[in-house]
């Protein structure tokens, strides 16, 4: 036996080196690849709460000051970007925390704590695999009704390291409770604009103004409240465009300050009504030709056809909704039992 050791050292030494170095590997080996698309969402029962940078003692030198710059720019996007931005005018005036409170850190205020989590992802809207960039573009282009701006930018990756420091605790592939922004239940009739009218003078028209027009800061360079129509709002491509996501985002936060998810100030009802009001009004309109190359993902409230379900352009824009849903459910188990064609 001592002599076999002795014959055949370099192999035992070469298998336990390997060895070694798997074990390394697989103790070192990240958790998760934030490059990886294949995995699916799922919903978390825990509260998002965002971080707090002062208690933030291990995040320091550029990075800290990336993070920092992100958040200001979230905050204050027209001061950068506005009509008369210091880095480039290319935007309508509004700031990106006009629709993510809180520079997107309020709990059911359309936040960004899973946004960290579930990208890089496939989304239907544009039938590509989508990153943090082309999400933080697609707001510029559509909710500030302006350009992409550079990817490459220190202001683009200053967003981004923001967004990722703001989701660094959340599980990859989970979304937390309270982000994003509360499903409202569907009503059993259509949305009714004129009702929506009469709610918007009783609770929005102060802050927002007779004519949508918002409340203009006296500097003239960005809103104190935001325009919600008109050719300074945003435009028709804008996720808020849908009524399910305006009245969902109405209803947890409007009338501002005044309202929480806990202690609503809108019922069901008033937060349908008035997201029909203020989604038919007149705003800046966008190409959104090549918006859901599969027409069949198009969302029950997306308001532009064509459609594979037979129901109109006004019928998917008010409602009522739970016809659609109920139409699309039995297609769908239709097309999952028919067999495929070989």
């Amino acid at each position: 036996m001592k002599r076999s050791l002795r014959e055949h050292w370099f192999v035992y030494l070469a298998f336990v080196t390997v060895l070694v170095v798997i074990l390394v590997n697989s103790v070192n080996s990240p958790r998760h690849s934030y490059t990886d698309t294949n995995f699916s969402t799922r919903p978390s029962d825990v509260e998002w709460v965002a971080p707090l940078l002062d208690l933030d003692n291990k995040l320091a030198g550029d990075e800290r000051a990336m993070v920092i710059y992100g958040e200001e720019i979230v905050a204050n996007t027209a001061h950068y970007f506005g009509p008369r931005g210091i880095v480039s005018p290319l935007s309508n005036g509004m700031n990106c925390q006009n629709c993510h409170l809180d520079a997107g850190k309020q709990s059911w205020g359309n936040n960004y704590g899973a946004v960290f989590s579930t990208y890089p992802k496939f989304r239907e809207r544009s039938g590509t695999i989508e990153t943090i960039p082309k999400r933080v573009n697609d707001c510029f282009e559509r909710s500030l009704n302006g350009k992409s701006i550079d990817t490459n930018s220190r202001e683009m990756k200053s967003i981004v390291a923001y967004i990722q420091w703001l989701g660094r605790d959340v599980k990859k592939g989970e979304k937390p409770k309270g982000s994003g922004i509360h499903e409202l239940p569907y009503l059993d009739r259509e949305a009714d604009p004129g009702k929506g009218k009469e709610v918007y003078a009783i609770k929005c028209q102060s802050c927002h103004g007779a004519n949508g027009e918002g409340m203009l800061h006296p500097n003239g360079d960005a809103y104190i409240y935001p325009p919600l129509w008109g050719e300074h709002s945003y435009n028709t491509g804008a996720g808020l465009y849908r009524i399910s996501r305006f009245a969902g985002y109405i209803k947890d936060n409007m009338p501002f300050h005044q309202t929480s998810h806990q202690s609503p100030q809108l019922s069901d009802e008033e937060a349908w009504d008035l997201a029909a009001f203020v989604n038919s009004q007149p705003r800046p309109r966008k190409n959104i030709n090549e918006d859901w190359p599969d027409i069949s993902k198009k969302p029950l409230d997306h308001p532009f056809g064509p459609y594979h379900d037979g129901f109109s352009e006004r019928q998917h824009k008010y409602g009522p909704f739970k016809p659609i849903a109920e139409a699309r459910k039995k297609l769908n188990s239709k097309m999952a039992d028919t067999p495929a064609i070989r």
